[in-house]
C-alpha cells in the first residue's frame, strides 16, 4: 500500500494529511500557523514537525512509507522563498519526493477539475491562484493591502476601523461596528480605541471579521457595505488571474475556499457579479472539503499518481479527521 502525505500551512494554523493509494484519509494532525513571515523558519520547521508527528502517529505508518509529499505554505510568494522553504522541509526526513507551492494553489488543486482554473483564497487575508489546461500559471502579489488586494478577513477588519473612525469625526452615520470594535479590545471609547491603535496598544483580531458579516446580517449598512466591497474585490482577483491564464472566455472554475466565504450570498453574490460580468462563462465552485487535500494531490503528482481518480473519496473522509 502506497501513503501520500500533504501540508497546508497557514498563517494561523497548519494541517497534515495522510492518505493512502485508494484515497482514504487515514491520518491527520494539526499545529499552529507557519508562515515564516510571521512565525519565522524555525516556526515554519515547528509547525510542520507537530503536524506531521500528529499526522504519522494517527496512520500508524512511519516516514519510510510515505512515496510523495506536497507543501502548500503560506509566505512562499517568490522564488527566492524556495531554498530556505525547501531546506525547512528537508528537517521532516522524509525520504520521498516532495514540491513546495504557495498555499493558495491548495485550494485550486483540492477544488478544480484536474486542478485547472483560479482559486479565490478568502482567510486571514486572500490570495488567488491560477492555472490553465496548457500549465501556464497565473497569480496575485498575495501581500494584501500594500499591493491593493483585498477581501479577506484582515482587510475586512480594516475597512471595519474606518467606518468605525467615519462615524466618530461624523461623516457618516453612526454604525454597530462601534460597540463591537470597543468591545473587542475593550476600549473606553471612540477616542481610546483610536489612540490605543495608533500607539500599538490594542491589536484588532482578523475574528471581527466574522462579527462584521453578522452586522451585515442584522442590517447594518456600514457592515453591508464593506461585505458587499469585499466581495466585489475577491471577484477582481478572480478575473485577473483568469486572464492571465487566458480563459476568462471559456467555463474556467473559480473555486472559492477560506473561512471568509462563509458569509454566503452576502459576499458571493457581489463577487458573482465582477467575475460574470468579465468572465461570462465562468462556474463558481465552493471548496468541499479542507484545502490540504490540494497539498496531498501535490505530493501524489511527485510519486506520478493520479490522485483526481481518488479526490472524491479523499474529500469525502479528510471532513472526518481534518478538524
Amino acid at each position: 500500500m502506497k501513503y501520500f502525505i500533504g501540508f497546508d500551512v497557514g498563517s494561523t494554523k497548519t494541517h497534515a494529511l495522510v492518505v493512502d493509494e485508494s484515497g482514504q484519509c487515514v491520518g491527520a494532525g494539526k499545529a499552529g500557523g507557519g508562515n515564516y513571515q510571521a512565525v519565522g523558519y524555525d516556526g515554519l520547521k515547528a509547525a510542520l514537525r507537530e503536524s506531521l508527528g500528529a499526522a504519522l502517529q494517527m496512520s500508524g505508518i512511519g516516514k519510510a512509507q510515505i512515496a510523495g509529499a506536497g507543501f502548500g505554505i503560506a509566505g512562499y510568494d517568490f522564488p527566492s522563498d524556495r531554498a530556505p522553504h525547501l531546506a525547512a522541509m528537508a528537517t521532516l526526513g522524509l525520504s520521498c519526493p516532495m514540491e513546495v507551492v504557495n498555499d493558495g494553489v491548495n485550494g485550486l488543486l483540492a477544488g478544480a477539475t484536474r486542478g485547472v482554473g483560479v482559486n479565490v483564497t478568502a482567510g486571514s487575508s486572500n490570495n488567488c491562484r491560477g492555472r490553465n489546461h496548457h500549465g501556464k500559471e497565473g497569480r496575485i502579489v498575495g501581500n494584501g493591502t500594500l499591493f491593493g488586494e483585498f477581501g479577506g478577513a484582515m482587510e475586512i477588519v480594516q475597512r471595519g476601523l474606518q467606518m468605525v473612525n467615519y462615524a466618530w469625526i461624523q461623516r457618516r452615520p453612526a454604525t454597530a461596528l462601534t460597540r463591537i470594535y470597543l468591545a473587542a479590545v475593550g476600549a473606553k471609547n471612540e477616542l481610546d480605541l483610536m489612540e490605543g491603535l495608533s500607539n500599538e496598544k490594542y491589536q484588532l483580531p482578523t475574528s471581527l471579521a466574522a462579527q462584521v458579516s453578522e452586522a451585515a446580517r442584522h442590517s447594518d449598512a456600514a457592515a453591508q457595505e464593506i461585505i458587499r466591497w469585499a466581495g466585489e474585490e475577491l471577484g477582481w482577483l478572480a478575473v485577473s488571474v483568469a486572464r492571465q491564464i487566458e480563459m476568462e472566455n471559456e467555463a474556467v472554475e473559480i473555486i472559492q475556499s477560506g473561512s471568509v466565504f462563509e458569509a454566503g450570498k452576502a459576499i458571493t453574490q457581489p463577487m458573482a457579479e465582477i467575475v460574470l460580468q468579465h468572465c461570462p462563462r465562468a462556474k463558481l465552485i465552493r471548496l468541499d472539503g479542507p484545502p490540504v487535500v490540494g497539498a496531498v494531490l501535490l505530493g501524489m503528482e511527485q510519486a506520478n499518481f493520479d490522485g483526481y481518480a481518488v479526490r472524491d473519496r479523499m474529500a469525502r473522509t479528510a471532513k472526518e479527521v481534518v478538524k
